[in-house]
C-alpha cells in the first residue's frame, strides 16, 4: 500500500506513558507529507517529460526513417538519370558520327562527280580544239588555194602579183578563242 502525504499528516499515534512528544512528532510528519508531496508531484513531472519525449523520440525515428527512405529514392533515381543521361549522350554521339560519315561520304561523292565533270569538259575542249584545228586548217587550206587559183587567173589591166603564203598560228588563234 502507498502511503500518500495525506495519510502522513492525518497519521495519529496511540499515546503511551513515557511517549514522544506530540508537537514534535507532528511537525515532522507534515515535514515528512510536504518532501513527499513534492517527490511525487517531481516523479509525475518527470513522468510527463519522459513520455513527451518518448512522443518526441517515436516522431523523430519516423522523420529518421521517412528521411532514409527519401534519400534512397533520391539516390536510386540519381543513378538512374545518370545512366539515361550516359545512354543518351551516347546514342547522340552514335547519331553525330553517323551523320559526320553520311555527309564526308556525301562530300566525298560531289568531289568525284566534280572531278569526272572536269575530265569531262577537259576531254571536250581537247576535242573542241581538236575540231578548231581541223577547221582553221581546212579553212586555211581553202583560202590558200583561192588564192593560188587567184593568181593564176590573167589579170586585165594590172598586173597582181601572187599573195604569198597564210602564215596562220593556230595555237594563237585557239589561245585567243580560250
Amino acid at each position: 500500500m502507498k502511503i500518500s502525504p495525506l495519510a502522513i499528516k492525518r497519521q495519529e499515534f496511540s499515546k503511551s506513558f513515557r511517549g514522544l512528544d506530540a508537537e514534535e512528532v507532528q511537525a515532522f510528519l507534515e515535514k515528512l507529507a510536504e518532501q513527499v508531496e513534492e517527490l511525487i508531484a517531481e516523479n509525475d513531472s518527470m513522468k510527463k517529460q519522459v513520455e513527451d519525449a518518448s512522443t518526441q523520440l517515436a516522431e523523430y525515428r519516423r522523420i529518421e526513417k521517412n528521411l532514409q527512405e527519401t534519400l534512397l529514392k533520391a539516390q536510386e533515381n540519381s543513378a538512374k538519370s545518370i545512366e539515361s543521361t550516359k545512354k543518351q549522350a551516347s546514342l547522340m554521339l552514335k547519331e553525330a558520327e553517323l551523320k559526320a560519315q553520311q555527309i564526308i561520304d556525301k562530300a566525298k561523292e560531289n568531289a568525284n562527280e566534280i572531278r569526272s565533270s572536269i575530265i569531262n569538259l577537259r576531254e571536250e575542249r581537247d576535242v573542241i580544239i581538236a575540231k578548231l584545228r581541223a577547221i582553221i586548217t581546212s579553212q586555211t587550206n581553202l583560202l590558200e588555194m583561192k588564192v593560188e587559183k587567184a593568181g593564176e587567173e590573167p589579170a586585165a589591166e594590172k598586173k597582181i602579183e601572187p599573195p604569198k603564203k597564210f602564215q596562220v598560228n593556230i595555237d594563237q588563234v585557239i589561245d585567243k578563242l580560250l
